[in-house]
């Protein structure tokens, strides 16, 4: 048995990590579910990214803008989604997202409660000089024309993800994945 043989015994839980694009979300989330047996990853933006592809003559509220999360049925369907991999995981349900809006996390996190009151709800943190590093690390502008749209939102995560609303903050900060997810996995 491992450090944390504990989590064997976890079974119907969700772990939903927030942070800025770039803080490692993903990756994070990724190895947390090599660590919990029978756990699942489940990533919201694969919806978002079809909602935003469907023809313009399709009315969708809250579409029109840059960002997906405006968009009233894919609010609808991270809760949905969420409890569809509830309902058939064995164990915890892993999910990476980026919330700067604390209405619309709270919508979420208020839908999944009706079904699930074990959430845990992480916010992953780093200093925008370093979300700005490892972006560029990766090959994705933060800076420049290419990059405009994301500078901003990245902006907008260091501006609001100090406020405990929008999760338990993890601090990022010169740290490897795997020391950022021992550490989530101490506090579940």
């Amino acid at each position: 048995m491992g450090p944390y043989s504990h989590l064997l015994k976890v079974y119907a839980m969700i772990i939903m990590i927030n942070g800025s694009f770039g803080v490692g979300k993903t990756t994070v989330a990724r190895l947390i579910c090599e660590a919990i047996p029978d756990s699942t990853f489940y990533d919201p933006e694969w919806v978002g990214s079809v909602l935003r592809r469907l023809p313009r003559w399709i009315p969708l509220t809250g579409s029109g803008t840059d960002d997906f999360q405006d968009i009233d049925l894919w609010r609808r369907s991270v809760v949905t989604g969420i409890r569809l991999f509830r309902a058939f995981a064995a164990g915890p349900v892993i999910v990476p997202m980026t919330f700067t809006h604390y209405p619309y996390l709270d919508e979420i996190m208020v839908g999944i409660r009706r079904f699930d009151s074990d959430v845990q709800l992480f916010c992953l943190q780093a200093s925008l000089a370093t979300v700005k590093q490892r972006l560029a690390a990766r090959g994705t502008p933060a800076e420049g024309p290419d990059g405009a749209w994301l500078a901003r939102r990245i902006e907008e995560c260091a501006a609001v993800h100090g406020d405990p609303r929008f999760g338990e903050p993890i601090d990022t900060e010169e740290r490897s994945a795997k020391a950022v997810v021992n550490e989530i996995l101490k506090r579940v």
